[in-house]
């Protein structure tokens, strides 16, 4: 049995914890405030860009000149994967939800005789997928001396992505990243953005309104495909931002209350004992006693 002091500094280690655990709470819970507003104003720029290029994507569809972004390839045997996840851990499963959702992707692929590769930004999802997919990982992105996410780290990547495209090194890029839902709710993601999946109009929608472009079609994808990409790309490490604070909140949430727990418990261990203690010494000077 450990002895009242050992139980008194396990005691005060478990009050240290919680202290820490409270702070890295309030300090999430600050910083969730700031993302949460960042990626919720990112989503209008974001879906207004996607419907402006499916309106005109889908007027140059099948045209010899198209896009190599919006038409492909032509094949989809070698894919890859552009896994976003946070560069810090204690958040939860924020980071294993997404490597999960890649890894599972990678598996049914891998097992149709197709070629995965892994660009990975962020260091946790860098490390975890290492573990399997080792050789598979071409490129890895470290955003951890970013203080706040701008616009250009995203069009970096973006020209990265595009570059690999371009020299023909696979034929399908999926983006994989968390979409904030709420404080304990974050979404798992995955979304084709090589080559760009065009969203054909619902049935019930009406009648399709018809724009004439000047330059043609083809020239203003030209342009505007790779800033979607960037856009995209931009709008996922701003709600995986968000996730990744809402996460470390809830998960930080749950530790101060589960170290409340262990002193609640440590301390009513060491009253008994302490108790059973004092109860024992008593009986023996009362023995004593008698005994004289």
């Amino acid at each position: 049995m450990a002895s009242l002091k050992d139980m008194r500094v396990r005691i005060a280690s478990t009050k240290a914890t919680q202290k820490i655990t409270k702070a890295m709470q309030m300090v999430a819970a600050s910083k969730l405030r700031r993302a949460q507003s960042a990626a919720e104003a990112a989503r209008p720029y974001a879906e207004k860009m996607d419907a402006v290029i499916s309106n005109i994507a889908s007027a140059a569809a099948g045209s010899p000149g198209a896009p190599a972004l919006l038409a492909g390839t032509g094949k989809d045997h070698v894919h890859l994967f552009l896994v976003c996840t946070g560069e810090r851990g204690l958040s939860g499963a924020f980071n294993s939800s997404i490597v999960r959702l890649a890894r599972e992707r990678a598996l049914a692929l891998m097992n149709q005789g197709k070629e995965v590769k892994f660009f990975c930004v962020g260091r946790k999802g860098f490390e975890q997928l290492r573990r399997t997919f080792e050789r598979q990982i071409v490129e890895n992105v470290e955003l951890r001396s970013v203080r706040q996410l701008g616009f250009v780290n995203a069009e970096d990547i973006a020209k990265k992505v595009i570059a690999r495209f371009g020299a023909g090194e696979f034929d399908v890029c999926t983006l994989f990243y968390s979409r904030f839902k709420s404080v304990i709710s974050q979404i798992p993601t995955a979304q084709q953005i090589i080559p760009l999946v065009v969203e054909a109009p619902a049935a019930n929608a009406g009648p399709a309104t018809s724009y004439e472009y000047e330059p043609e079609e083809d020239e203003i994808l030209s342009g505007l495909l790779p800033r979607n990409l960037a856009v995209q790309i931009f709008r996922a490490l701003l709600e995986n931002n968000a996730s990744f604070y809402g996460a470390q909140m809830s998960a930080m949430d749950n530790a101060t209350r589960n170290a409340g727990d262990m002193i609640r418990k440590q301390t009513l261990i060491y009253n008994r004992t302490r108790q059973a203690m004092i109860t024992k010494e008593l009986i023996e000077i009362i023995s004593g006693a008698e005994a004289l």
